[in-house]
């Protein structure tokens, strides 16, 4: 039974979620179709600077992302804490980026003298801005209409462009993160798209890289993020200190990079399930077994369903949605051996 998205999502269990959404049969979000000859592969910078500009207004942080020839993959974490510091000008400010909203906050931004009810009423809808501001529903929803618009105009047709609402998947902690994110980076190599990292196009570890594609046609991308600074990936901190900002990934890149990489070769087609001797530290510190780590790191979506974490908190996963079993719990059990669970 398909759950909404309100109760996948809870902040009590983390902060952190992958998010995908696929298109409708036959349609093509990028690549070429090879049924009418179109080239669609300029709609790749569309998605990418469109996540950053929407990160940019959201209290969303975008850990990873890839872009493929008919879905998308995003790996995201709430900035709560940030949201909740925002002032009301802030709030509307960030809002009215993308919607004018009511003639009240209209009158409001013009300086009009507000009685004391209007400014109560006002409240009201900053502090429902705010909750929206945060939501990973209306995050996916400002990122999919944009982008269904602009295509359905494009080819010069109507109805339906994506195949159903975004799935969601809850990280539970830091192995179900990077396992995600090495998952979403690994995409165009998987799919025998890309050799390398460095070369495949329009994926978070692509642009932390710094081999960025040039895109020919990422007009409206560009009149939408004119004015609006496009939003950074989180960084990578190393380790946690009280100096680190709490949106810094807890682990070094160079650890994630070697990570991937090891990653990479494992499963290539001469080398699959090949384990090398010499592990990447990281693999170590995490405690995973290697040959469970491959089987997560490359089938996110196909072992696991609502959650990926320790049996601890997928327990406590599962009793806030008051289910007593999850699909994926097995490989789940398989991943975490007892003592990290």
């Amino acid at each position: 039974m398909t759950r909404p998205r309100r109760e996948l999502v809870s902040l009590e269990d983390t902060p952190y979620y992958h998010c995908t959404t696929r298109c409708v049969r036959r349609a093509f979000l990028c690549g070429t179709d090879h049924h009418t000859g179109n080239c669609y592969e300029h709609r790749r910078g569309w998605i990418a600077q469109r996540i950053k500009v929407l990160a940019s207004m959201f209290a969303i942080d975008v850990a990873a992302y890839a872009v493929m020839s008919n879905h998308y993959h995003v790996v995201v974490r709430i900035n709560h804490e940030a949201a909740e510091t925002w002032a009301r000008d802030e709030v509307i400010e960030r809002w009215r980026r993308l919607f004018t909203g009511p003639l009240l906050v209209k009158r409001y931004c013009e300086g009009d003298c507000l009685s004391k009810p209007e400014l109560e009423v006002l409240d009201e809808i900053v502090a429902e801005w705010r909750n929206r501001l945060m939501d990973i529903s209306w995050f996916m929803r400002c990122l999919n209409e944009f982008i269904a618009r602009k295509a359905n105009a494009e080819d010069g047709c109507k109805g339906r462009f994506w195949e159903s609402r975004f799935t969601t998947q809850a990280l539970l902690d830091e192995t179900a993160v990077l396992a995600c994110m090495a998952y979403v980076d690994l995409n165009p190599i998987r799919a025998g798209l890309a050799d390398s990292p460095e070369n495949s196009d329009f994926t978070s570890l692509q642009e932390r890289l710094g081999f960025v594609p040039e895109t020919d046609s990422v007009e409206d991308a560009q009149e939408v993020s004119a004015q609006i600074p496009l939003a950074e990936l989180m960084p990578f901190s190393g380790s946690i200190t009280e100096r680190t900002p709490a949106t810094a990934l807890p682990y070094s890149f160079a650890d994630y990079l070697e990570l991937v990489d090891w990653t990479g070769r494992a499963v290539r087609d001469d080398k699959r399930g090949y384990i090398p001797a010499n592990l990447p530290p990281i693999v170590q510190r995490l405690g995973v077994e290697p040959s469970q780590w491959i089987k997560a790191a490359t089938g996110v979506e196909r072992h696991f369903c609502h959650a990926i974490g320790p049996a601890a908190a997928l327990e406590r996963f599962c009793k806030r949605l008051q289910k007593r079993w999850l699909h994926g719990t097995r490989s789940c059990r398989a991943l975490y051996p007892p003592a990290a669970a």
